[in-house]
């Protein structure tokens, strides 16, 4: 076709009495023109009239996917694609009394194809990407890092079809040298290998996925994943500074990831306080009717009450208190700790609830109060545990405790203004 094309303009041309040298690159010329015109016409039909029909079916789908792609333009690269494989077919023939023309022309031209094509299926990974974020599909795999791998991968595969065209030599004549380069390949991106291969156990195992706070001192990370790629996560840690840790780190060195918690919908408090031991004391009977109007002592003082009398009653001599059972005014403050947890609005129930005694300490008794609250954000976090330790610390005097707390200045200058 492209034959009878040029046999109709050199017919043409032969009527205007030009020599036979200036005929054929004059017909040659216009056969060009025309292949570009042509090339140009199919352009703008694809991206006047299909780009656009596609692009206002996308707006007007319900789905959003596709609206991703859309804002990548994929569809306005491809575009390029058309004219490129006219001009691909139509030229060399324009030029088919040019041999060597024709053969350079051809080949730029498959060049230029194979680089947009490449930039082509780069948009739709990176949309592909984003949709996957989008969805939360890359909390469970390492989405990005497959895309960059795959952009890696596409990468050398376009530098050697490249190179075959440009060289007019197959692509397995390249292929066949990767072999002697592997061993430079692994050394040159072992981060990348390694990254990769870490990749894939952390999605495997769920280790690290974007959103999960986790922390890791040794590289000062502590905060939350905001990006897992092919060779690092990148963490956003609390005080807004960017951490960058190999993703191999995470796979060989030990992290802690508040993931769990975050699931579980408790965190925890463990914090204790410490008792003088010089405040501990048995209580009186004074002491039991100023605390049976606390109303959660109440049902613990009447039940430990039975117990005890039914205890002394079979003791000889139990007037003296070493032979008989008392209660103690931090034995009653435990209690009433767990009394006012169990009831706490903020404090999970389904958890461990625990007020323990540790083991004594040089500056008293440790009382350690081991719960869970029943919201997970921080800042709520803390003021639920700051405000259980203000009521602890205010309501131990009513139960005859005082907090360890070393001398101060103050004290010291008292005792010697005193003296």
């Amino acid at each position: 076709m492209n034959y009878d094309f040029r046999s109709q303009i050199s017919h043409w041309v032969s009527g205007w009495g030009l020599d036979e040298f200036t005929s054929q690159n004059l017909v040659m010329g216009i056969s060009l023109i025309g292949c570009l015109l042509f090339a140009l016409v199919v352009y703008l039909v694809v991206r006047r009239v299909i780009v656009r029909t596609v692009n206002l079916v996308i707006k007007h789908s319900k789905v959003s996917w596709d609206d991703t792609f859309m804002r990548h333009q994929v569809l306005e690269k491809m575009a390029w694609l058309a004219p490129l494989f006219v001009l691909s077919l139509l030229v060399p023939l324009a030029l088919s009394n040019m041999p060597l023309l024709s053969t350079l022309t051809e080949r730029l031209l498959e060049f230029t194809i194979v680089i947009l094509v490449i930039r082509v299926v780069y948009s739709a990974l990176d949309a592909a990407n984003e949709v996957a974020d989008l969805n939360l599909v890359s909390r469970r795999l390492p989405i990005k890092s497959f895309v960059q791998l795959l952009k890696l991968f596409l990468f050398f595969v376009a530098i050697i079809i490249c190179v075959s065209i440009l060289s007019d030599q197959s692509p397995v004549y390249f292929l066949s040298g990767l072999g002697v380069a592997t061993g430079l390949v692994m050394l040159v991106f072992k981060d990348t290998i390694l990254g990769f291969v870490a990749g894939i156990q952390l999605a495997a195992n769920r280790m690290v996925s974007p959103g999960d706070w986790i922390q890791m001192d040794k590289y000062g990370a502590d905060g939350s994943v905001e990006e897992v790629s092919l060779t690092t996560v990148k963490v956003r840690n609390w005080d807004k500074t960017i951490t960058m840790i190999p993703a191999y780190a995470l796979v060989s060195d030990a992290f802690k990831n508040w993931r769990g918690m975050s699931e579980s919908g408790g965190r925890r408090i463990k914090r204790a306080l410490i008792i003088d031991t010089q405040t501990i004391q048995f209580i009186t009977d004074e002491d039991k009717k100023r605390f049976s109007k606390i109303n959660h002592l109440k049902e613990y003082l009447t039940s430990k009450a039975v117990e005890m009398d039914a205890y002394n009653a079979k003791v000889s001599d139990a007037e003296m208190r070493v032979n008989s059972r008392h209660l103690t005014n931090i034995g009653t403050f435990r209690a009433y700790m767990v009394y006012f947890l169990r009831n706490h609005p903020n404090i999970h129930q389904e958890m461990t609830l625990l007020v323990r005694q540790l083991a004594p300490v040089s500056e008293g008794i440790p009382i350690e109060i081991y719960v869970f609250t029943n919201d997970t954000r921080w800042d709520v976090y803390e003021d639920i545990q700051a405000d259980i330790f203000d009521h602890i610390y205010a309501i131990l005097p009513e139960f005859g405790l005082r907090a360890f707390q070393p001398p101060s200045g103050a004290d010291l200058r008292s005792l010697k203004a005193m003296s």
